[in-house]
């Protein structure tokens, strides 16, 4: 059995065990909302491939550690205070967490066995990246699917490029942009969750995970699969339908007119929430996920790359939107991010086109062998 685990590094931040053809990963962080540290993303490769190599292990299973008397979390993003002290400090280190948690995001995609993320409570950003590549997405009724970066000056990477694009009509143009949180019923109309499991069963099912027989990956599934239930009701297709009417325009200020226009409640709030964001990191979404639409995965993650690299570099730390979000939000927590530019009308087209520049050759990219 000691074989099947190897030796982690991230102090007890992943948690790892194996019951019968089960390998199971705790992410093990909860104080923090089980939010993703370097140590932590180069644990959880270290075992993937571990296991991805080894014939006893059929299948594998993530959650999140809970907090007594808290309401749950799979996995609530980044380290984002890492971002803004690294960037400040100029630690190579931040680069290396970016293109590490892109290549993990890619080997749980295309990981060889089933790879089963069991996302109760929070589900944002980072979090969002180790789970929607699985082959089983489980959801509960605390489940919060996000990807808020443009609240920090950022854009929803980890993929998000790729997989905000696959939702229909342009949903993934109003999740990226506002970082709204969805739950259950919309997450699996949308293709962002598959299993719905009633919170209730949920101590049943990560008990028969963890010490009921497991000698298959059928049975592993089957585990999960007969506690499924029908997700509470919503109405994703009347949402879609408001959702495409105003983030189908072609440009942003588009997007922000027809909002002020429509004159109901929902647009007015949508149109609020937009105005607090970041306008030159909104116009890269925006890009970001109609450029997704026409990208596979592997180019996706590298053109997110490239983005990431000129969020952190490409005015210094001093004037990045990013570290600016961070600040705002995480470190002083004035939530009053001074943006530059401050509205739509002023955004610099040549300084968003920048974005999409690599700034590596093709054979220096440090994603370049990525499939």
């Amino acid at each position: 059995m000691s074989d099947l685990i190897p030796t982690l590094a991230a102090d007890g931040q992943i948690l790892a065990e194996v019951n019968g053809c089960l390998g199971l990963i705790t992410l093990n962080r909860p104080q923090a909302l089980n939010a993703l540290s370097l140590a932590m993303i180069r644990d959880l490769t270290t075992l993937l491939r571990h296991w991805a190599a080894a014939p006893q292990i059929q299948a594998v299973a993530v959650l999140g550690a809970g907090r007594e008397g808290k309401a749950p979390a799979f996995c609530a993003g980044g380290d984002i205070r890492f971002f803004h002290q690294a960037a400040h400090a100029g630690d190579p280190a931040l680069e290396d967490f970016f293109t590490e948690e892109y290549r993990l995001n890619h080997l749980i995609h295309h990981y060889p066995k089933p790879y089963i993320a069991l996302m109760d409570g929070v589900v944002m950003g980072g979090g969002m990246g180790i789970s929607q590549g699985a082959k089983l997405r489980v959801l509960s009724e605390h489940s919060k699917l996000a990807m808020p970066e443009t609240g920090i000056g950022l854009f929803p990477d980890v993929g998000g490029g790729y997989f905000l694009a696959q939702c229909p009509g342009h949903v993934g143009e109003w999740l990226a942009l506002t970082g709204q949180a969805i739950a259950a019923g919309d997450a699996i109309e949308w293709g962002l969750g598959d299993v719905f499991v009633r919170a209730a069963q949920w101590p049943a099912l990560v008990e028969e995970l963890r010490h009921g027989a497991q000698p298959s990956a059928e049975h592993v599934v089957a585990t999960v699969m007969e506690r499924a239930d029908l997700a509470p009701a919503a109405d994703p297709k009347a949402a879609a339908e408001r959702i495409d009417r105003h983030f189908g325009e072609p440009t942003l200020a588009g997007i922000l007119d027809s909002l002020a226009a429509a004159g109901d409640d929902w647009a007015h709030q949508t149109h609020a929430l937009l105005q607090t964001r970041s306008p030159t990191m909104m116009a890269v979404t925006l890009e970001l996920v109609r450029r997704g639409r026409k990208l596979g995965l592997a180019d996706d993650l590298r053109l997110e790359r490239d983005l990431v690299h000129h969020c952190f570099h490409m005015r210094g730390a001093a004037r990045s939107e990013t570290v600016e979000g961070i600040r705002a939000l995480a470190v002083d927590k004035d939530h009053a991010p001074r943006w530059s530019p401050a509205c739509v009308a002023d955004i610099d087209a040549a300084e968003v086109a920048a974005f999409f520049v690599s700034p590596w050759t093709k054979d220096q990219h440090p994603l370049r062998d990525l499939a």
